[in-house]
């Protein structure tokens, strides 16, 4: 069974700062891609650790991990990573998740680790590559308002949203075998500038960039807006995006 990493969020609960990961990605990961999950604390110095980077490389992780995964979260990338303006106030953050997987999302496409990237890391691997976003997508004239209704139900939250264009004879295309799919993306920031060696992937109506691929990865390396693992087995595209991921794992696996 191939060993998944998945990136970890610094939250304060209480008094105290805690490394976490959603069960929904946990189960996506084990599950739809048929692999053992390991959460990855964040190596960000923090309120009670010092650099993880001090004792050991990034570069170890990578060599013991078969992929690595980077799910959503409610904190934003910081803008001075991509040279964007000062963040709004209230702005939430994570700079110890930064400092973790803007450094290992290059180390693996580097590497051939197979990459996942949703949501959140899906920005943060536009950043880590050299692309920039865009904090507030609702303001922009003739967008989409990409949020989700605070107010509701998360059932109505991470339902579907508005359907995508698929890059025909990309990798979500080819995994699914459509041209277009209905997805549950709900966002305040996204992708403005693409990464130099990123290809579009998935679009949404108003000309958001919903998803792409690193063109010349030598592993499976892809990064999506929406939420494939909240209900994946309930949804043929987020079945085959893991199924995916993990038939890369496993041959990285089998190599090592």
């Amino acid at each position: 069974m191939p060993l998944i990493g998945i990136a970890c969020d610094v939250r304060q609960l209480g008094a105290h700062p805690f490394h976490i990961a959603g069960e929904k990605y946990i189960d996506a990961v084990a599950h739809g891609a048929g692999a053992l999950p390991l959460l990855v604390p964040a190596f960000g110095a923090g309120t009670d650790l010092h650099a993880l980077d001090a004792v050991f490389a990034p570069e170890a992780l990578l060599d013991r991990l078969d992929g690595l995964f980077l799910p959503g979260s409610v904190s934003n990338v910081e803008p001075h990573h991509y040279g964007g303006p000062p963040p709004l106030p209230d702005t939430p953050a994570d700079p110890q998740r930064d400092a973790t997987t803007l450094a290992l999302i290059r180390l693996a496409v580097a590497r051939g680790v197979p990459l996942f990237a949703v949501c959140r890391g899906f920005q943060e691997m536009n950043v880590a590559l050299g692309g920039t976003l865009h904090p507030r997508l609702h303001e922009l004239p003739g967008r989409m308002d990409h949020r989700e209704p605070p107010e509701q139900p998360r059932e109505v939250q991470y339902g579907p949203a508005h359907p995508v264009r698929l890059n025909p004879g990309g990798r979500i295309a080819t995994l699914l075998g459509s041209d277009s799919a209905v997805v549950n993306s709900l966002h305040w920031q996204g992708v403005e500038r693409l990464a130099p060696g990123l290809i579009v992937e998935a679009e949404a109506p108003d000309g958001q960039i919903e998803a792409a691929s690193v063109t010349d990865a030598p592993a499976f390396a892809l990064g999506v807006q929406w939420h494939p693992e909240w209900r994946w087995r309930e949804h043929a595209l987020s079945r085959v995006l893991f199924a995916g991921f993990g038939d890369a794992a496993r041959a990285r696996a089998a190599q090592r």
